[in-house]
């Protein structure tokens, strides 16, 4: 019985990397500086690996900001208008954009919250192995060799890549990227000769798009290259990676008829894999990695649950080792650093760290003949919340011409109203207040003063900028989940339990042990201290219930469908505090409404029906004239524009301004009539956009919204930005709506 794992966190524990790349973006440290923490990073990693006892390692998980990107910057598929860029500066334009170009499409990596950059292919596009004998997997293999370490380098499958590219701009109707097919794998085909002549004993491709409903042309495309693949003379042995859910028959029945050595399968997000490969005959001749440790969420394995298919698999399989289920780049580094956790919920967690030793541990316990007994405790039920919950009908609101007429009267916006999604830069005063009052160096009443001065200064700021609906800036919260969740009985924050989102955007999802409840009104008094410094409205700012769940580690002892209704209630309930203070518009943010929506289709609509629900649960309770704002971002919206529309907002912000303003017709032809906010500048790049860019991406958006539905607003919030880059930016924007409203 031997124990791997398909990848590893590569921020640091105590986010280093975070640190060093913003210092080498800031120009405080060189690119030899940031590759020396980079490679000392590296270097932890695989020792603490082999010293916890894998038996085999990855390596090449590593990245200076996305493995996508990596693949992309390997295969030479970068775009025209970097090419005049070199090295870091060109990586980095690609993700982040420069003030001359903007960056590439950023969105969701499948059903979770880390952000990969999309690649943009065209017709022409030629991939060729960049460097050579010193391309990135195999630089790291070697440095990896030179410490006495073995490891297996992991790259990103054919597939994956090029099913999750995009057809650049202007490219002939019917290209798609996987019509360059062949041309990536003999580019993988050179890589794979070159590694072994480098000495790698085995391979690694990850291919999470097996997960999703294929179809014949995507079966064939599997077939022909793994067989080609499979097929080199030279070559490293062959690990299929899939994970995320469960692989279609058809899919493991063409991996089985290929000379890949073996296939790693996700038996927590994917337990039908067991029956379908049970289905086909098994894999005889091939080694199943069985992906039994969640590489998803921060729970404990069941060891009862670990035997038990592992009795089945015995039977399936030439051999069977242990793994987790995916990368654990998804759950925070080290549980050992949580002292302060409630010994109840702590002993039921396991970190990145923690899962490594326990596969370790479950792999003993399946070769000893009294295996260890674990019993995991469980989470206490509170009948009022569920008594309050039975007791509710059916959610909804009056119709969308009633309460349209009566926000008009009450509120009286332009069209083509301004507003931004909510956050306002986190200054380095803000933060220093937090960590006083944390540390005890200032007192509440001294926090609160620091922080409405703040919100004033916020409110000044939108009104000299000439904004017409305005935010109080949320400079009080730390993260827009963490926030609430450390008012909500229910749930446990960390102190270090950093993943990362995206580049060096990094987040601390908080614990989700229990039922929920609202023991205080969480927002009311920082809006009403906003509202009374300003006659124009300020929107009162929620996260929503799905949002809640998809950036926690939710618990796994009950349906998500019922945790996602108690988060629900005790949003409702703030809201009715809230419009009972006088806030006429609440923003409810669902930037994760896609992002939870299973790979397989026979799984969505029940999905959608229930976090549907529970954002009508939250917000049906508002009065006709108060408007219900919500917003989302960095997910491909195309199959959930009906539900956007069930979600019956009467304003939806969303990402737009990198995907071009592509979805806008679609949500139209979808039949959403209420209104509508397409982000019209990327915020998460430093570049900011012209007057005219944002005037043109309104005109184009007025072509499928009218003036009267139409809110120019940035496509996210602007936590992450700073100050000047901010105010050009925001003055831009009101520049542009006030010209493009003057031409109406």
């Amino acid at each position: 019985m031997k124990t791997t794992i398909l990848g590893y966190p590569r921020i640091g524990a105590r986010r280093e990397l975070k640190f060093a790349t913003e210092n080498y973006w800031a120009g405080t440290i060189d690119a030899a500086e940031l590759e020396t923490t980079a490679a000392r990073l590296r270097r932890e990693v695989w020792t603490e690996l082999r010293d916890a006892g894998l038996n085999t390692i990855p390596s090449n998980t590593f990245s200076l900001y996305d493995q996508v990107l990596d693949t992309t910057v390997m295969v030479d598929a970068i775009p025209a208008r970097y090419r005049g860029l070199d090295g870091l500066d060109r990586y980095f334009a690609m993700a982040r954009g420069t003030e001359e170009v903007p960056p590439l499409e950023m969105t969701k990596w499948f059903d979770t919250n880390y952000h990969y950059i999309v690649p943009e292919l065209t017709l022409d596009t030629r991939f060729r192995l960049t460097g050579g004998s010193t391309a990135k997997p195999i630089a790291e293999y070697l440095e990896a060799r030179k410490l006495g370490i073995e490891t297996r380098p992991v790259l990103v499958g054919p597939l994956t890549y090029l099913l999750l590219a995009k057809a650049a701009p202007g490219s002939p109707d019917g290209f798609v990227p996987l019509d360059l097919l062949d041309s990536l794998v003999e580019t993988y085909a050179e890589l794979l000769e070159r590694l072994a002549g480098a000495g790698a004993q085995w391979v690694q491709f990850d291919e999470p798009v097996l997960a999703r409903d294929l179809g014949a042309r995507e079966f064939d495309a599997l077939r022909r290259a793994y067989r080609r693949l499979g097929g080199l003379a030279s070559r490293p042995k062959l690990l299929l990676a899939t994970y995320f859910g469960s692989v279609a028959a058809e899919a493991l029945t063409e991996i089985a008829a290929t000379d890949v050595e073996s296939v790693a399968l996700d038996l927590v997000a994917g337990p039908g894999n067991l029956e379908t490969l049970a289905s086909i005959g098994g894999m005889p001749r091939k080694t199943v990695i069985a992906g039994m440790v969640d590489g998803r969420n921060v729970w404990r394995s069941d060891p009862a649950r670990v035997r038990s298919a592992y009795a089945i698999l015995l039977g399936l399989a030439d051999t069977v080792e242990l793994s987790s289920s995916c990368s654990l780049l998804h759950v925070p580094v080290d549980l050992g650093t949580e002292t302060a956790l409630d010994p109840t919920v702590r002993e039921r967690l396991a970190f990145a760290r923690q899962k490594v030793a326990e596969l370790v541990r479950l792999a003993a316990d399946l070769r000893a003949t009294n295996p260890q007994v674990t019993t995991l405790s469980v989470a206490a039920a509170d009948a009022d919340v569920r008594a309050r919950l039975d007791a509710l009908g059916d959610a909804r609101r009056s119709a969308r011409e009633i309460r349209f007429a009566a926000q008009q009267a009450k509120l009286g916006l332009p069209g083509l109203a301004t507003t931004t999604i909510g956050s306002f830069p986190q200054t380095a005063e803000i933060r220093t207040a937090r960590a006083d009052l944390r540390s005890g160096r200032i007192d509440e009443p001294a926090y609160v003063q620091a922080m409405r001065a703040e919100i004033a200064r916020v409110i000044r700021l939108q009104e000299d900028l000439g904004l017409d609906v305005l935010v109080h800036g949320e400079p009080e919260r730390n993260d827009m989940v963490q926030y609430f969740a450390e008012q909500l009985d229910g749930y446990a924050a960390t102190e270090s339990g950093w993943v990362q989102s995206y580049g060096s955007r990094c987040v601390r999802p908080p614990i989700l042990y229990g039922d929920i409840t609202r023991p205080h009104a969480m927002t009311v008094a920082w809006a009403t201290y906003a509202q009374s410094l300003t006659d124009k409205p300020v929107k009162g700012m929620l996260t929503g219930p799905t949002t809640m769940l998809a950036w926690s580690f939710v618990r796994d002892d009950q349906p998500l469908a019922e945790t996602a209704r108690q988060v629900a209630l005790a949003l409702r309930d703030e809201i009715t505090d809230l419009e009972a203070a006088g806030i006429g518009i609440i923003q409810v943010d669902e930037p994760a409404l896609r992002e939870l929506l299973p790979l397989r289709k026979d799984d969505q609509e029940a999905y959608l029906t229930w976090a549907v629900g529970a954002f009508r649960l939250a917000t049906s309770g508002a009065a006709d004239a108060t408007q219900i704002h919500t917003h989302m971002c960095y997910s491909e919206f195309g199959e959930i524009l009906s539900p956007i529309a069930d979600l019956d907002a009467d304003v939806t912000s969303i990402e737009a301004a990198r995907s071009h303003m592509e979805l806008l017709p679609y949500l139209q032809a979808a039949g959403y009539t209420n209104g509508i906010g397409p982000g019209v500048y990327d915020i998460h790049s430093p570049r900011v956009p012209t007057s005219e860019e944002i005037a043109a991406n309104l005109r184009n958006a007025l072509h499928a919204v009218p003036a009267g539905r139409l809110w120019v607003n940035p496509d996210c919030g602007l936590k992450t930005r700073a100050y000047p880059e901010t105010v050009a930016a925001l003055t831009n924007m009101v520049t542009a709506a006030q010209t493009v409203r003057l031409s109406l």
